[in-house]
């Protein structure tokens, strides 16, 4: 493996860069340790699937730029992130991390807001008299 290996996740607004380098297992958000930056343990676990998945937690050291949406799309971009980054060092990990889930990017987001409309589907209260 070269000295660091790169790619990017999305969801919703959320982007994130992933920074994949050999190490011991550190992850790093945005230049705060992912628990940190992570509160909820759900989402500290949606970092940290893929490399579950392939059995690699201890191996890799990663850097995350998240910037974008809310914490949890920015959770889950950092996981589509990761796991592609996987594949891209062995290619043997994209069956497992397919099999899983992990490589397809989440196409929902917010529907627009409609004129006439008070949100995107919600129209303004009707008042007979």
């Amino acid at each position: 493996m070269e000295k660091q290996k790169t790619g990017v996740g999305r969801r919703k607004e959320a982007v994130t860069r992933v920074f994949i380098s050999k190490g011991n297992g550190k992850i790093t958000v945005n230049d705060k340790d992912y628990k940190e930056y992570f509160p909820l343990v759900y989402l500290q676990n949606q970092v940290i699937r893929p490399l579950k998945t392939v059995e690699a937690a201890d191996k890799f050291d990663i850097k995350i730029n998240a910037s974008g949406g809310g914490v949890k799309g920015q959770a889950e971009s950092a996981m589509l992130g990761i796991a592609r980054v996987l594949v891209d060092i062995n290619a043997e990990f994209r069956p497992a991390l397919k099999g899983a889930g992990l490589l397809k990017r989440d196409p929902r987001s917010v529907e627009r807001k409609k004129f006439g409309h008070k949100k995107a589907r919600r129209s303004f209260q009707f008042s007979k008299r």
